[in-house]
């Protein structure tokens, strides 16, 4: 294999503001990517391998975004795949190249207590061909005498910094100079702020939640069931400096269903509420802990679903519930997911808007699922997922044939839409839909993102054209 030949040209693709973790099997890197994303997304574990497909998060470092890509082991020996390797090599490095070819800056993670091994050299090698700046973290610096000896790394040719992801230690300096070099690209939403709504049954506690998200009283709160009788938009800014993502938060009328006796002006203000949430980018459904998934509650997380829009359940006066009940979180969101399974999908915030609990919480994740709902996903990665999908699992026979999936593409966001190219649409069964979609959410998340997967025929395509075979097989 020819290393020059793994990376594209720089300028096939405009790189964003994400950082690429890439280096030889079992240096550290997911338990890094854990360190920096401050969550245990990747799993972290001794033995060589584990990370095979490529896991994105989006990162924060001193009010600055940027998604960070944790990448599988990379094995060459000698300028090829080392004999007998893991059957999963030529995928993990193909997950790579694409990883490197979508980032500005690349992260590549080293076992300071290890020194350099051969393989370091052959990643070395091919990091030079990417012309992306390379940053050399010496992972398992865990003390002042292994960072010492840190300085033979500089011979791979990159700036080297010890780090240790265990201990926490070195990351401000390594991650302040990856800053410097991503571009200074301003957030869409600065110009257009995403729209998130704040829904529920009356009495929920929405008017309250937002008072405690913006730490005044800005709106009317009060124990009288609808008060709140139209809605309210209020700008909201997630984040400091270039990179800060600007929200209008709105709140609406509480939902209930129409009847007879409400007045014309709770009328309008249900109607208005249901026409907000088609606006929206996000919607924030409050709940209320001590009455428990309604079915109210579960009529209103349908409309959410669908009209498509990202949504946060947030279970509202957690500490009253708690104190009457003492139930636990755990128990209490176990069962909440068995009675309302459709909605397992959308992270779910215990809150109080009362006291304050968790309101950070909620904050976070109402920026997270935003996020989620705006993901580009590059057409190789996602291919690479739904291949491997298909050849876990075929689609089932239907009339004595079987859908054969080509290839797909990403053609929207808010949602997120991607379109399969398929010999047959009609042979799709809602369960192996699922089955696609369960796979896309675990490789990218989607975190309380709607998916939508459109079917054309690979006789079919968008151009009107109708080639005897899908493009992306003629690629491949």
């Amino acid at each position: 294999m020819n290393l020059k030949t793994q990376i594209s040209d720089p300028g096939s693709a405009a790189p964003r503001r994400t950082i690429a973790i890439v280096g030889r099997p079992n240096v550290g890197k997911s338990a890094i990517f854990n360190r920096l994303v401050g969550a245990r997304v990747s799993i972290v574990h001794e033995q060589p391998g584990v990370t095979r497909d490529r896991v994105s998060r989006e990162a924060e470092f001193h009010g600055q975004r940027f998604e960070l890509i944790d990448t599988g082991g990379l094995g060459f020996i000698d300028g090829g795949l080392k004999a007998g390797s893991d059957p999963f090599a030529t995928a993990i490095r193909d997950q790579v190249k694409i990883a490197i070819e979508d980032s500005a800056v690349i992260l590549f993670v080293v076992d300071a207590t290890a020194g350099i091994v051969g393989l370091d050299d052959d990643v070395a090698r091919l990091l030079h061909e990417c012309a992306r700046p390379v940053f050399i973290a010496a992972n398992k610096s865990d003390n002042d005498r292994v960072e010492a000896n840190v300085g033979e790394f500089s011979k791979l040719g990159f700036p080297v910094f010890p780090v240790s992801a265990l201990h926490n230690r070195g990351f401000d300096p390594l991650v302040g100079e990856m800053m410097k070099r991503l571009p200074d690209i301003p957030p869409p939403t600065r110009t257009d702020p995403l729209k998130v709504a704040v829904v529920g049954k009356p009495n929920a506690g929405k008017s309250s939640f937002i008072n405690r998200l913006l730490r005044n009283d800005r709106l009317i709160v009060s124990e009288v069931p609808g008060t709140t009788r139209d809605s309210v938009e209020i700008p909201f800014v997630i984040g400091e400096g270039p990179q800060a993502r600007h929200y209008l938060l709105v709140d609406t009328a509480g939902l209930r269903k129409l009847h007879r006796e409400l007045t014309a002006v709770e009328k309008f203000s249900i109607l208005r509420a249901e026409e907000t949430i088609e606006r929206a980018d996000v919607v924030v459904l409050i709940m209320d802990a001590t009455l428990g998934p309604t079915l109210q509650d579960k009529k209103i997380a349908a409309k959410i679903i669908e009209h498509r829009k990202g949504c946060v359940l947030i279970v509202n006066k957690w500490d009253i519930a708690h104190a009457q009940t003492e139930i636990t979180q755990r128990a209490y969101e176990k069962a909440f997911r068995e009675d309302v399974p459709f909605l397992n999908f959308i992270p779910l915030i215990f809150l109080s808007a009362k006291s304050g609990y968790n309101v950070r919480a909620a904050i976070d994740a109402i920026d997270h699922v935003a996020a989620q709902t705006s993901l580009q996903l590059p057409t190789g990665a996602l291919n690479r997922v739904l291949h491997d999908a298909v050849a876990k699992l075929q689609a089932p026979m239907i009339q004595g044939r079987r859908m054969k999936f080509y290839y797909a593409t990403q053609t929207g966001v808010k949602p997120i839409r991607i379109r399969l190219f398929v010999n047959n649409p009609m042979k799709l069964t809602s369960a192996y839909e699922a089955y696609l979609l369960r796979c896309l959410r675990t490789a990218y998340g989607f975190e309380g993102a709607p998916v939508l997967l459109s079917l054309h025929s690979s006789h079919s395509r968008a151009d009107g054209s109708t080639p005897e075979e899908p493009p992306h097989q003629k690629r491949r």
